[in-house]
């Protein structure tokens, strides 16, 4: 007697008649021209395993503007991450980056130009340097030997040694020897030794690092330990002035990242984890992404590569719109930017707070018409200043993630295409009418479909097969990848 409920019979039934389908589909596509790498598609797993990642020690990068830090940052972790550009105030925020050296790993926290009596945007950067020191294990103060002591670099010393963490002098731009003694005057400081480097030519930063993982712990004080796999990766995208800043802001409860009128206040990415409704997301705040990259210059040119950098490292993009103003060009072209990236979409009609019963039919026409091909997008109206609906971003975000990661068992998928196909089958063209062999869900993130067909399926049809495929098992918020080959008989022998 079988010890199964009716439930698990059906179920086990239900999973014996699938398999028995793809032994069965599979042995036709045998009788097809294959090739190597239809094989390896075919025989695809893609299970991911999770990966412990442990918090690594973190050191600030302070001084006053135009010293050379960000200069020093791109020198430590070896490319160009930081924006650099020989005016003063370029970075703003502050930014962390991986680095190691020697087998230690650590976090770089890149930080703007810290100054004293200052008012507006300038105010702003120099309260996130000042945040900075709480978030670092020790700090690394960079001062340029070629002018040496001023009284800014003094009053930064001040606040360092209130702050009780380890400090590195570091006296930037010594580019020969004959230099050293520039170098030396930094000893008035009383912070120690002044580590002679040149960030911009790489000398003398050897034994910088030497010194930095010396003065680091094996764990980090500050940072707190990132869960069993690691919280997923948002990008906040959109073009200028959307208030992504401010949304990142009224997430943490914080002032971190700099927001002002001004457009184009962020040039580097900033991410932060923040913990919502039990679960911890890391957000990355990105510059915003205007018309064409080729019409960007200096500064805003290398933060439009970043943006797009930050979006391929993310899981998900989230694409803030202004709802008070007409959806533009732009706007699609940043959700349009999204999809072909293959990320998960959420698209967040910010500034919701300003907009009248009107408006809100404006902008859903505007939305209706303009993302005809992108109606599968999740979709939120909030306000990042008074943070009304924020709330509904976790949901919204969950959805879109748990339908990226999805993926269709292989004896499912073809069940259900067979059902479809049979119901509506592809229009005959030329007296032939294709037939899709067999299906498989070789990856997700994003879902990517593989379809065997014996002849052209026309677009038309792989839209309705799109259109299928998320009427039946959701896919809401992710885009989806279908790609076809043809393949003929194999001749007889």
């Amino acid at each position: 007697m079988s010890t199964h409920t009716p439930d698990e019979a059906t179920v086990h039934d239900e999973g014996d008649s699938y398999e028995r389908k793809v032994d069965v589909l599979r042995e036709n596509l045998a009788g097809y021209e294959l090739t190597d790498e239809d094989l390896a598609v075919l025989e695809t797993d893609t299970e991911q395993k999770p990966v412990q990642r442990a918090a690594l020690p973190v050191l600030a990068v302070l001084g006053r503007p135009n010293v050379g830090k960000s200069s020093l940052v791109n020198r430590i972790v070896g490319k160009r991450v930081a924006v650099v550009q020989d005016t003063p105030g370029v970075t703003r925020d502050r930014v962390a980056y991986p680095a190691s050296w020697n087998g230690r790993q650590f976090t770089l926290l890149d930080t703007g130009g810290w100054e004293t009596d200052v008012a507006g945007i300038d105010a702003a950067v120099a309260r996130q340097a000042e945040a900075a020191i709480d978030a670092a294990d020790a700090v690394a103060l960079v001062v340029d030997a070629t002018v040496g002591i001023t009284t800014t670099d003094e009053q930064m010393v001040r606040l360092l040694r209130a702050a009780n963490k380890p400090v590195i002098l570091v006296a930037n731009k010594v580019d020969s020897a004959v230099q050293e003694s520039d170098a030396a005057v930094l000893w008035g400081l009383g912070l120690g030794e002044p580590y002679a480097v040149s960030a911009l030519h790489g000398r003398g930063t050897g034994d910088l690092l030497d010194r930095i993982v010396d003065v680091l712990p094996e764990h980090s004080a500050v940072a707190g330990t990132a869960p069993q796999g690691g919280p997923h990766r948002i990008a906040l995208v959109g073009r200028p002035n959307v208030g992504k800043s401010s949304l990142l802001n009224k997430l943490t409860g914080s002032e971190r990242v700099v927001v002002d009128e001004q457009a184009g206040t962020t040039r580097d990415p900033v991410d932060e984890t923040v913990w919502l409704d039990g679960t911890p997301w890391t957000f990355v705040d990105t510059a915003g992404i205007r018309r064409k990259i080729n019409q960007t210059r200096g500064a805003d040119y290398y933060a439009s590569l970043r943006t797009a950098a930050a979006l391929e490292q993310a899981e998900l993009g989230l694409v803030l719109i202004d709802a008070s103003q007409p959806v533009t060009e732009q706007d699609i072209r940043v959700v349009q930017h999204v999809a072909d990236a293959g990320r998960a979409l959420v698209v967040v009609a910010n500034k919701w707070d300003m907009v009248d019963e009107w408006r809100r039919r404006d902008l859903e026409s505007e939305l209706e018409r303009e993302m005809v091909q992108l109606t599968w997008a999740e979709r939120v109206n909030l306000s990042a200043l008074t943070g009304w609906h924020t709330n509904r971003l976790t949901r919204a975000m969950g959805r879109a993630l748990e339908s990226w990661q999805t993926r269709i068992p292989t004896g499912k998928l073809n069940a259900f295409l067979g059902e479809v196909t049979a119901a509506h089958p592809h229009p005959v063209r030329g007296g032939k009418q294709p037939r899709i062999l067999f299906a498989t869900q070789p990856s997700a993130r994003p879902p990517r479909f593989v379809l065997f067909a014996s002849g052209f399926l026309e677009a038309g049809y792989r839209r309705f097969i799109e259109n299928q495929l998320r009427e039946n098992f959701g896919f809401t918020g992710t885009p989806i990848e279908i790609s076809v080959r043809v393949r003929e008989r194999r001749a007889r022998r």
